[in-house]
């Protein structure tokens, strides 16, 4: 059996997907952007009129998706001590990954999950990161 997460404190997602599922002791997070709760607000990133990407700032977004990993997970009934696997989706690994892997080392330094980061083209809105995790859960 498993159970459907909503967290109602973190941004809505993009699409018909819950924040996370819940199955026995594990818990599955849908992939997590730094879109800001009641928003389409993205942490440092301009749009020109046609709502392309002018600029962004890696590191705002990194903050912001981890502070929303970090809401669902309490939500959820877990915490960020119990993060097993982190998939992490960069746009742009050239520009952003150095950037991005300092940031992720702050954050982790008692709990290192497992962690794959890879090179995408785009993501459904217009993030530079974006987080999959699975925790345990009690």
């Amino acid at each position: 059996m498993s159970v459907i997460i909503r967290a109602e404190q973190a941004p809505e997602p993009v699409g018909l997907y819950p924040h996370a599922r819940r199955v026995g002791t594990l818990l599955f997070l849908s992939g997590i952007g730094p879109r800001q709760k009641g928003s389409q607000t993205i942490p440092g990133v301009t749009l020109d009129e046609h709502q392309n990407v002018v600029s962004y700032d890696i590191a705002m977004q990194c903050h912001s998706v981890f502070e929303n990993v970090q809401t669902i997970l309490e939500v959820a009934g877990s915490s960020w001590e119990k993060l097993v696997d982190v998939t992490v989706f960069l746009t742009n690994m050239k520009s952003d990954f150095n950037t991005f892997n300092r940031i992720y080392g702050d954050y982790f330094k008692t709990n290192q999950p497992c962690r794959t980061t890879c090179e995408v083209n785009c993501l459904p809105t217009p993030i530079a990161i974006e987080l999959k995790c699975i925790a345990t859960i009690d």
